[in-house]
């Protein structure tokens, strides 16, 4: 039987890929020591999601490894050696501001363990293919110098400009910019994935992802915005909206959209290859317009307040442009609208 390896399994998007990549016949190993809980508090914790995989999945198996821990990860790989089909890398410490307070931790997790995971990878199963969810935090704050229009509910991109019909594409620098350190560590990680393809001739495929989404989040108000402003409309708990007037646009891409995505990629990869990937001009919303759209639908108002200080280096207007993986990949397209997406994970904070 043939193996995929996923990091961060229990997450949003690795709980998916495994899932799906165990639909389709493969044996799924699962890499997750709830890093997530470490970061944001045992209320982000994804060991329910953990332990829902290894109860409903049955040729999934969970290791509770470090990624940062090189000798843990060479022993998974040396065990199922070149039976391994796929590596998909999803484990990250994902927060702006979370990085600043453990530059160390977060540039290890990010960076160094991207490393052990590709040279794990070229090591036992130089053949298998590798996918890393990147992030669109590795062009910095460059978006925000873009010629932005203030709306009645959003932020908008001049219509003159190149990227309005469409989004961001690869073109954008990834230089001069303030990315955050966490930015930088993932910045690290992608052009180190970009050169195990390019350098050795592995398959790899970095996707820069604008925010990841989906029922299966553990959100936190440092990480996954969507989850966890729905989680505080229906608990009636109170929500922060971090500067920008709550006018900040963000393009959102349903977790099995993503992962569609990867399986187009993993039937023909490709090498050091590199996609923009987010909700494009399909699916984008502002924080006000997510709002809006959250309290029709679960007919709860929510308690929040707008603070004048954004977060350093966060994006005021971000869209990608899909274009690039569509013309390589024409077969995929969305299922998940916002107002899909939206529904779904109302019905499912819920249920909880």
């Amino acid at each position: 039987m043939q193996t995929i390896i996923v990091t961060g399994s229990a997450g949003l998007i690795g709980s998916e890929a495994a899932r799906f990549f165990h639909q389709q016949g493969f044996r799924v190993l699962g890499i997750d020591n709830d890093m997530r809980a470490y970061f944001f508090g045992e209320g982000a914790s994804t060991k329910w999601n953990q332990h829902r995989l290894e109860k409903e999945l049955l040729n999934y198996k969970h290791y509770v490894a470090d990624i940062r821990n090189h000798a843990a990860i060479e022993k998974i790989f040396a065990e199922y050696n070149t039976s391994i089909a796929a590596v998909i890398h999803t484990a990250a410490q994902p927060s702006h501001d979370w990085a600043a307070k453990e530059p160390f931790t977060d540039f290890g997790v990010n960076a160094t363990g991207t490393l052990n995971m590709l040279e794990a990878t070229r090591q036992y199963c130089p053949g298998a293919v590798f996918i890393f969810t990147s992030t669109n935090k590795v062009y910095g704050d460059t978006p925000n110098f873009l010629p932005l229009v203030e709306k009645e509910t959003r932020w908008e991109i001049d219509e003159q400009h190149p990227f309005y019909e469409f989004g961001i594409d690869e073109t954008m620098s990834i230089d001069n910019s303030k990315h955050s350190l966490f930015g930088a560590s993932k910045a690290a990680a992608d052009i180190m994935v970009q050169e195990y393809g390019k350098y050795f001739g592995m398959n790899t495929g970095i996707f820069r992802g604008g925010c990841l989404t989906g029922p299966a989040h553990s959100g936190a108000e440092l990480h996954g915005f969507l989850a966890y402003l729905i989680l505080c409309t229906v608990n009636n708990k109170p929500y922060r909206i971090f500067g920008y007037k709550g006018k900040q646009v963000r393009d959102n891409i349903h977790s099995k959209d993503l992962i569609s995505a990867f399986w187009e990629f993993f039937i023909a990869p490709r090498q050091g290859e590199v996609y923009n990937i987010g909700g494009s001009r399909f699916a984008n919303i502002s924080m006000l317009e997510a709002i809006t759209m959250i309290e029709e639908i679960c007919g709860q108002k929510l308690d929040y307040t707008i603070l004048d200080e954004a977060r350093s280096g966060d994006h005021i207007w971000y869209i990608s442009d899909v274009r690039k993986f569509q013309q390589h990949y024409p077969n995929w397209n969305y299922e998940y609208d916002m107002r899909k997406t939206i529904e779904e994970m109302i019905r499912t904070a819920m249920n909880k």
